[in-house]
């Protein structure tokens, strides 16, 4: 049995992985797998399709199959890349200051993994009256990849608990909504030619200047349009799109063949990602036609909605004493846990101000303060038999 290490120490380990997506997982999952394995802890692997990483789901206390109380602790292992030269420590080495932890990861989340890691090793398995699970995801920074799997193959979703704390960094605020996020591809096809001959190709990039202005005006179509919950989103509070690379082209002698627009589109919370889609596939077949043109959906992160009367949310809104609705306009694995009927809130030390930035940084008192209110909240959602300090 590997022993209990301080949260600090935990979260120096867990930075020492270098976990960018681009990587596979599998070495950073080991060392929790080993971490926690100790009598009355279940471990287990939901590998991605090709093996080469995994969602993690460990947890103790009964394995109640007629309700689904307890409590589910969630957190991404993987992490943004850490190659800007601005960093002034070892990116993947845990540098504490006066005040901070800073590494990758540090608050994006690893600070919380460590916490939610630590809360369940520190308990006995037999005085929970109520299941503690955690479930740690894959490629969550690549579009929520890991968590969009685990809905679809997970086959005893109807066994989990139905309350969830998803540990984004949110300067321990509770968020209850978020937006989604859908990403497109479209690809127009020409033919390549000597550009000494153009007449003998066709061009694939000019016609991607019809879509460029088709698309624009659909996203001022966006902008103008007011859905449900656009008040809870006052710096955006519409559909946002996003135009955000274009890739064609071989060489400037040549009459390119290929040429591929990629996007995004942020959807609030309840909306039809279908009828989105459509939208934007109309805009594209009516900007270039159908004939050398592929219209592609390459990932989804549905938004999320959290009740205002829900368990959890009510829960930590009493311990941190607050009152107002706060929402974020990027998506999280919350919105896969959502389609299984977990309730998410999103909670966690650290600030997204930070998070994807040279010298990536945790407040030393947000991670001690999160570590108690964690406690505090697993009491309540497991009603262990006695605190356990």
């Amino acid at each position: 049995m590997t022993a209990l290490l301080g949260n600090s120490e935990l979260l120096a380990k867990l930075i020492g992985f270098d976990s960018t997506s681009c990587n596979s997982n599998l070495p950073i999952a080991d060392f929790i797998c080993e971490y926690v394995d100790r009598p009355g802890v279940r471990i287990d692997r939901n590998m991605s399709p090709d093996g080469s990483k995994t969602n993690l789901v460990i947890s103790i206390g009964p394995q109640d199959r007629h309700n689904r109380t307890g409590l589910i602790l969630s957190g991404h292992m993987d992490v943004v890349p850490a190659e800007e030269p601005e960093w002034e420590s070892e990116p993947f080495t845990m540098t504490p200051t006066a005040d901070a932890y800073v590494g990758r990861g540090t608050c994006d989340m690893k600070g919380f993994l460590a916490l939610a890691i630590n809360q369940l090793t520190s308990l006995d398995p037999t005085r929970l009256e109520h299941p503690l699970v955690l479930i740690l995801t894959y490629d969550e920074e690549l579009g929520t990849i890991g968590a969009r799997h685990f809905a679809a193959t997970w086959s005893e979703s109807n066994h989990l608990p139905e309350n969830a704390i998803v540990g984004e960094p949110t300067d321990l605020r509770v968020i209850r909504m978020h937006k989604g996020h859908l990403e497109f591809k479209v690809t127009l096809t020409g033919k390549s030619a000597h550009s000494g001959y153009p007449h003998l190709g066709r061009n694939a990039i000019e016609p991607t200047g019809t879509l460029i202005a088709r698309l624009s005006e659909l996203r001022r179509e966006f902008e103008n349009e007011s859905p449900a919950y656009t008040e809870y989103f006052p710096e955006v509070p519409y559909v946002a799109l996003n135009l955000a690379r274009i890739t064609g082209g071989t060489a400037v002698n040549i009459v390119p063949d290929r040429c591929v627009l990629q996007g995004g589109i942020r959807m609030l919370p309840e909306m039809d990602s279908t009828a989105t889609i459509e939208r934007v596939r109309s805009a594209v077949t009516e900007a270039v036609g159908t004939d050398s043109c592929t219209f592609e959906i390459e990932g989804e992160a549905p938004p999320m909605l959290l009740s205002d009367r829900s368990d959890i949310y009510r829960a930590l809104s009493a311990r941190t004493g607050q009152t107002d609705t706060v929402s974020a306009s990027y998506a999280t694995d919350a919105g896969w846990f959502q389609t299984m009927g977990i309730q998410s809130a999103i909670f966690g030390p650290g600030s997204i101000e930070v998070a994807h930035k040279p010298n990536e940084l945790l407040p030393i008192v947000q991670f001690e303060e999160a570590s108690q209110m964690l406690k505090d909240i697993v009491y309540d959602f497991c009603q262990l038999s006695g605190r356990h300090e």
